[in-house]
Formats: C-alpha cells, sequence, structure tokens
C-alpha cells in the first residue's frame, strides 16, 4: 500500500475544503458557468439556479440583465458560501452541457438542487423580484413539524403527504429525509414528528393496521416514514417504507414514485409543463366537486393501462376551468364527467363515460388512437369492421384541433429549437 508524506496530505484537505465550499467568484451578476466549473458549483452548492441562454435569442438578451440583477439580489440576501448560486451557460458555447440539461428552448431556467436536477422547471414572472421571491421559497424548511398526533387530522386530505417519525433531530436517518424533502418539495407535503409525538404515532383513525412491523420498530428507536395518499381523490392506502432510511437515493425513489402520481391534475400552471412532456393527453373532465368519477378513473387506469404509462399522461381536469376545451368536443358542463384524448393535433371525444367501466374499453380507445381508426372514422366514417368502441360523428368530417398544445411553451415567451415543440 502507498504510504502518503504530510505534504500531500496537506493537499488533500486543502483541495477537499476547496470542493466543499467552492462557490465561482464573479463581481456582480449569474456566474459564468462551463465544463470545467459546472460539476463542482452543483455539488457544493444547496440551490443552484440555471439560466441556458443564447446570446442571438432575442427572449435570452431581454433576460440577462434581469436575471443578473436577481444574481445580485441573491447574493445580497444570501451571502454564506454554499447556500445559492445563480449561474447562466452559454449553450451556444457549452453545447455538451446543453445535450446533458436538455435544452430545447431558449431561455430555461433550471433548479438543481443538493446536486439534484429538479424535474420542473421554473416558468413564473421573469422579474429580479419574482426570482429573488422564488429562491427564498426553495430555501424554506420544507418540513412542517408536529407535536401531537391531533395535528395530523387537519392535513389537506388531498394531497399527497410524506410523514417521518423520529426520536431525535440528530439522527441521520433524519438528515436524508431532510435532503430527500428539498429535492422533492414541489411534488409532495412533508411533515415530522419528535419524541414523544414519534412514540404516540399513528395515522388517525388507521388503528396501526398499515403499519404493522413499522409501529414495532419505532418502539425500538428505529425512525420510520409513511406515505399517506389524497385520500379525497384516490382509493389508495397508507404505505411505509420497508427499506434502508440511510440510502439517500432508495428514500428518493421511494418518495418520488408515491409522490408522482400516475394520473395527475392538469391545471393553467402547470399545462406548459404537461404539454412540453410530449406524450397525448388522455383527460377526464368532471365537476369541480365530483371526486367520486376522479376516485374511479384513477383506480381504473392504474388498474388497466399501467404498461401504457410510457406512451401517454394520464390527466384530471376541472370541467369548469377548463370550458374551452369542452366547448371545442361541442361538450358544456351539463355533460360531465366525460373522457376525451387530446394527441396535439386533434380532440377525440370517449362515447360514453360509464363505458370506462367495462374491461378494455379505455384501452381499446387508446389503441384506436394509435392505430389511426379514431382519425380515419372522423373523415370516412367506422371501418368495415369495427369494435365496440365508435364515434358518432355523422356531421363532422374532421375531429376538433388539439386545445392542450396551445397551452404548450409559447414562441411568444421562447426560441424554440424545433419546428414543432411537441
Amino acid at each position: 500500500m502507498r504510504a502518503w508524506n504530510l505534504k500531500q496530505c496537506y493537499y488533500i484537505v486543502i483541495v477537499m475544503v476547496f470542493y466543499v465550499f467552492y462557490q465561482p467568484a464573479d463581481s456582480s451578476g449569474a456566474v459564468p458557468l462551463t465544463s470545467e466549473n459546472i460539476d463542482m458549483t452543483l455539488a457544493s452548492n444547496e440551490l443552484v439556479f440555471l439560466n441556458f441562454y443564447a446570446e442571438w435569442c432575442r427572449f435570452s438578451n431581454l433576460l440577462a440583465p434581469i436575471f443578473n440583477e436577481a444574481a445580485d439580489k441573491v447574493r445580497e440576501a444570501f451571502p454564506d458560501a454554499g447556500r445559492v448560486v445563480l449561474g447562466k451557460v452559454d449553450c451556444d458555447k457549452e453545447t455538451s452541457i446543453a445535450s446533458r440539461f436538455h435544452i430545447t428552448k431558449y431561455p430555461t431556467l433550471k433548479i438543481v438542487r443538493n446536486g439534484q436536477l429538479s424535474k420542473r422547471e421554473y416558468r413564473g414572472q421573469r422579474s429580479a423580484e419574482a426570482f429573488l421571491e422564488f429562491v427564498k421559497k426553495q430555501l424554506e424548511d420544507p418540513i412542517k413539524e408536529f407535536s401531537s398526533l391531533k395535528d395530523l387530522e387537519t392535513l389537506d386530505s388531498k394531497k399527497r403527504i410524506i410523514i417521518g417519525y423520529f426520536d431525535r433531530r440528530d439522527q441521520p436517518e433524519y438528515d436524508t429525509f431532510r435532503k430527500v424533502a428539498s429535492n422533492l418539495k414541489d411534488e409532495c407535503q412533508f411533515h415530522v414528528g419528535f419524541g414523544d409525538a414519534a412514540q404516540a404515532m399513528h395515522p388517525p383513525g388507521d388503528e396501526n393496521k398499515h403499519l404493522g412491523n413499522a409501529l414495532y420498530n419505532l418502539t425500538l428507536g428505529h425512525p420510520i416514514i409513511v406515505f399517506r395518499p389524497d385520500v379525497a381523490l384516490s382509493h389508495e392506502n397508507d404505505e411505509t417504507f420497508t427499506g434502508s432510511l440511510k440510502n439517500f437515493d432508495e428514500l428518493k425513489i421511494w418518495i418520488q414514485e408515491k409522490c408522482v402520481p400516475l394520473v395527475r391534475e392538469i391545471t393553467f400552471e402547470n399545462a406548459e409543463e404537461l404539454t412540453e412532456e410530449g406524450l397525448p393527453f388522455l383527460i377526464l373532465f368532471h365537476h369541480p366537486d365530483d371526486t367520486n368519477s376522479i376516485k374511479d378513473y384513477k383506480a381504473i387506469i392504474e388498474q388497466q393501462l399501467m404498461d401504457e404509462k410510457q406512451n401517454v399522461n394520464f390527466l384530471t381536469a376541472d370541467g369548469k376551468r377548463f370550458a374551452h376545451p369542452l366547448h371545442h368536443l361541442g361538450k358544456s358542463e351539463d355533460d360531465l364527467p366525460i373522457i376525451a384524448i387530446d394527441s396535439f393535433r386533434h380532440m377525440y371525444l370517449f362515447p360514453k363515460f360509464k363505458d370506462m367501466y367495462t374491461p378494455g374499453k379505455l384501452k381499446q380507445f387508446l389503441q384506436d388512437l394509435y392505430n389511426g381508426k379514431l382519425h380515419r372514422e372522423y373523415h370516412y366514417g367506422p371501418d368495415p369492421v369495427t369494435n365496440e368502441i365508435q364515434i358518432d360523428v355523422a356531421s363532422n368530417t374532421a375531429p376538433p384541433e388539439s386545445t392542450f398544445k396551445k397551452l404548450g411553451p409559447s414562441k411568444n415567451r421562447y426560441t424554440l429549437l424545433t419546428k414543432d415543440e411537441l
């Protein structure tokens, strides 16, 4: 084994300290990031807010002074090294970085927390004040502490929640939990109890039946993590994490699977993000007060269409808020609930909502999209040999055009790198 002399050991220590506290120096504005310094920057800062731009892009040029101003404001608000950096990447010069981060439009604003890329981009207001407030929000503690079980009884039943139970705050397992919560704060609500609150725990009304050995483990001093689903909107049950609480990747993967549901709600706030994923939408339009159809739709998707999750986005939509797509389909609030496909070229109506409960009907509806049958039947009527799923379009010669594509990244806001972003 090689022996290290004192000078070599001293050099290694200096390098390690530099790595931990590395924060690129710049007199003002956002920090230019290159292939030489980006990895060091991402690894040594709690939060890195990245602006991917091109100098020839007019939207990038409009954003540049605003993002630089925001960087100065953030540096003033959070002066400690290792906390937050606003960085900028010239994608024409740093093509390998642009490719690594899958940049398809300029400017693109992304977040890296604790070295982990956040799935969600920043798509909000482009002002220095908005960027500063966003950074402040990102650096807030994502975990809310409860002192008694009664605190858990008031949690929102329409939200997906992760609850941690620990003896002490200084446990290494809690540090792992805190880091995962920081990375997934946009996907779930996180709550934690310590000491007596943890020892007395069980999800309200559950009578411990879902926790099994987890409760026994807690009495032995082992912390546990429990997932509580959005019970008002799904038929899911509580689940307990059974892996290692000292393994960041294992815990993150489990929580991400629980917090990002197979069926998501589309809103005007997340429509751009969902549309940019490029997958057709299978959407349940429902009345705002109708939770039963949402629960049943989710259950049927999970039971029958799991193998389609790579090909389509399963969504629910408030039929009152999305009245325009309904009108486009020739429907109104009185017709809810209804199911439709938006392929980003056309929209297709599922004939009868009640047919959803017949095994195979929704799956065949998707297959008819893939093989072109839905489009053919709008133009030429039913195929000579048809299955039971048909669409009555006697008065139409073409299906309605997509409305959700219009909610994707706008050419009035971004320079798109492809002719059709979808």
